[in-house]
């Protein structure tokens, strides 16, 4: 059974501080009316997401109907990694739109170039060319197709891409294929018998295991189903982090996918929708594992907000589709190349990668305070950079993991803090790279009193 935030307005403990403001009841007055509107007219897939509406954000806070203000840990969910409403961000796009230039489909345009340049050197040196889109599903989409022509080209057997359990690379078919969640894709209705789902090592279940031979294992199950790896497979597709955990795999097992993929001649592909871009204190989250991809799929923090997506890759894979097997309308359009020069520009001058680890390491440090602190409900603390999560068990006398997650994620709200509701026994910690570090800092105590309200009931 889900747990449905109440939309009914409660009264809470009001709140006014430097970073916050809580001074009405919450939800807003109102907020009701709109979600009831909003349920009417829109596909309730949608919903299910804290009951506030969003009136406007600026850098790391989000004002509700109310302004009432709130310290932001999801960044729309890992989307503005240079805060809200950033002023050059909009400086590049209202220089865009004051020109008479909104959209060229395949047609050139001269923002175009720049951009590729610019994301291609902020990628560095192992990687040639880039095909924009519009959004992450689309990107890992793309990168299927071009594992699988690469394999047609090498003259593989068959065109088999390896993914992991538990893993989430989008909404359309290829992408929900790709990922590991059986029950979301359930409406395809069928299995692509070629894309092959092997373990994740937890470390509740790779426990002292050497990563390499939890590797062999995965893969001589594999073989034990008549799959040759040399023949059947030409691509692993590799999320950088599993996303509902934060939880990174050990370097270990990344490299020994790397070895794999060189000595049999098969692609290796990050998606890095929600790791890119100075999210985990890397530039791509792919470099905590020492390992050089072939291609990487983005989007996300990548446009600050306005829709951009991208496969970046080596030249000889980038440019298997012949002129026109591989396009999207909106691809590059002026708009959206802008808002990713802008992040860039940002990036680079607020130096956003070092503040995302520096800032990192303070929040793990205290996460791993409150687990200490409340050992009966925490169970793993897990991030790196400004991504994290907490992981929640189910004691004795407590309700499920998934519903103590669901009643804390609440009551951070009601004191003035946005965290990421996963839906599962997590909460996902994620908040724009700007933010302060007083803010992080009094957003992670809010989460200590939230946890401690519910532990000691």
């Amino acid at each position: 059974m889900k747990y449905k935030f109440s939309q009914n307005p409660q009264v809470v403990k009001f709140v006014n501080t430097k970073f916050r403001k809580i001074n009405t009841k919450i939800p807003a007055p109102g907020t009701s009316k709109i979600l009831k509107r909003l349920n009417h007219n829109e596909s309730h897939s949608m919903h299910g997401q804290l009951p506030i509406i969003w009136k406007k954000a600026e850098n790391f806070n989000v004002y509700d109907l109310a302004n009432n203000k709130y310290i932001d840990f999801t960044s729309t969910i890992f989307v503005a990694n240079i805060g809200h409403s950033n002023k050059k961000l909009k400086k590049y796009i209202y220089k865009s739109l004051n020109k008479p230039l909104i959209s060229s489909y395949a047609y050139p345009n001269e923002v175009r170039a720049i951009y590729h340049k610019e994301l291609l050197s902020f990628a560095g040196k192992n990687f040639q060319k880039a095909f924009l889109l519009s959004s992450g599903s689309e990107a890992t989409e793309a990168a299927l197709k071009l594992m699988r022509m690469y394999g047609s080209k090498v003259k593989k057997r068959k065109r088999g891409i390896i993914c992991f359990q538990g893993s989430w690379h989008g909404r359309s078919m290829g992408a929900q294929m790709m990922s590991g969640n059986l029950k979301q894709k359930e409406w395809i209705g069928y299995k692509d018998p070629n894309i092959h789902h092997i373990r994740f090592p937890y470390p509740w279940v790779i426990k002292d295991m050497y990563p390499k031979d939890f590797l062999k294992q995965s893969l001589t199950a594999l073989k034990k189903k008549g799959i040759n790896i040399s023949q059947d497979i030409c691509g692993f597709m590799v999320e950088t982090f599993q996303g509902w955990g934060s939880i990174f795999y050990p370097k270990g097992f990344i490299k020994e996918v790397e070895k794999i993929c060189k000595k049999h001649n098969i692609l290796l592909t990050f998606d890095e929708m929600q790791s890119g871009f100075g999210r985990t204190g890397k530039k791509f989250g792919y470099e905590h594992y020492g390992v050089k991809p072939d291609l990487l799929c983005c989007g996300k923090g990548m446009g600050g907000g306005i829709p951009v997506s991208g496969v970046i890759g080596k030249s000889r894979i980038m440019d298997l589709p012949e002129i026109g097997d591989m396009s999207s309308t909106h691809s590059a359009n002026p708009l959206s190349c802008s808002a990713g020069l802008a992040v860039i520009d940002e990036i680079r001058s607020k130096n956003l990668v070092f503040e995302s680890k520096r800032k990192g390491r303070i929040l793990i440090k205290e996460l791993e305070k409150i687990k200490k602190d409340f050992p009966k409900i925490v169970n793993y603390v897990f991030g790196k950079g400004l991504i994290a999560a907490i992981l929640f068990k189910n004691p004795k006398g407590y309700e499920t993991a998934k519903i103590i997650a669901s009643k804390v994620t609440e009551r951070c709200m009601q004191m003035g803090l946005l965290v990421v509701h996963t839906g599962r026994e997590s909460i996902k910690i994620g908040p724009p790279l700007t933010i302060s570090q007083d803010a992080l800092l009094e957003g992670v105590e809010i989460l200590r009193d939230s946890i401690k309200y519910f532990y000691e009931k």
